[in-house]
């Protein structure tokens, strides 16, 4: 045998060889043989349909997610860095240049924003007045309160409540298609699409439980990373020095 021919042998047992091994659950790439779901959790194997169901049982089933990035709602576009659980929430809000911050403790819901915020609020009719300023500046950086029968209950409530929010941002428009292997911050995945991308897409965990990581909502509404799944946070309602009352209905806009 050639010194060539003896080189190529020694070549191909070890190509044979490492593709034979392992490297944290997964075959080595460049092996012809490689499995993608090769040490996964299994769901990449399955249908769209099957997939999203499991996806959605292991997001209710969780005791907390982190959720951020942007969500498209009623032509306005909300830049969102949620902390939710069942219970409630804390996070920001940003919208048309404005940001607050929103804590949810059971069913009493607070807000609290810098004296720009309440500025801008108060000058939507016009100049800013004095009376505006003085306000804005008692309101700067106190948690105000929301009564349960103002407008502005309903509208930011859903931003603290893990559940509502998840089902109504999890759903994919269409027919279901999965659409190969991905990575999400290291993590592998599997998607799933609607109308081939046109409904949406959602990117799977395929590393432990098949938790959501990467939301691509349809129409351009908005895209979202969910992470921190179970990892539980405090909550607690804040003290009475740093809360205040607004005294009247809080702006519509």
């Amino acid at each position: 045998m050639t010194a060539i021919s003896q080189g190529r042998t020694r070549r191909a047992a070890l190509v044979g060889a490492m593709c034979a091994l392992v490297v944290t659950g997964t075959a080595l790439t460049g092996c012809g043989s490689e499995d993608p779901d090769a040490g996964t959790n299994g769901v990449g194997k399955l249908s769209a349909t099957e997939i999203q169901s499991k996806t959605r049982k292991a997001a209710t089933s969780a005791e907390a997610v982190r959720l951020a990035g942007t969500v498209v709602s009623n032509g306005r576009t909300y830049k969102l860095d949620m902390r939710l659980k069942s219970d409630g929430g804390t996070g920001s809000v940003t919208s048309e240049g404005a940001s607050f911050h929103l804590l949810r403790v059971g069913r009493h819901l607070f807000l609290k924003a810098g004296a720009e915020f309440w500025n801008h609020q108060g000058g939507k009719s016009g100049a800013t007045s004095s009376a505006d300023t003085a306000a804005a500046d008692k309101l700067d950086g106190k948690y105000v309160k929301v009564p349960s029968g103002d407008p502005a209950y309903k509208r930011f409530i859903s931003f603290t409540d893990k559940d509502v929010l998840l089902d109504g941002l999890l759903t994919l428009h269409g027919s279901l298609a999965t659409d190969g292997h991905h990575e999400q911050s290291g993590v592998r995945t599997i998607r799933i699409t609607g109308d081939k991308g046109a409904g949406g897409t959602l990117d799977v965990s395929l590393k432990g439980t098949p938790y959501p990581l990467l939301l691509v909502r349809a129409g351009d509404a908005g895209t979202l990373s969910l992470t921190d799944w179970g990892k539980n946070f405090a909550l607690a309602e804040p003290a009475t020095d740093e809360t205040v009352d607004y005294g009247q209905q809080l702006p519509t806009s």
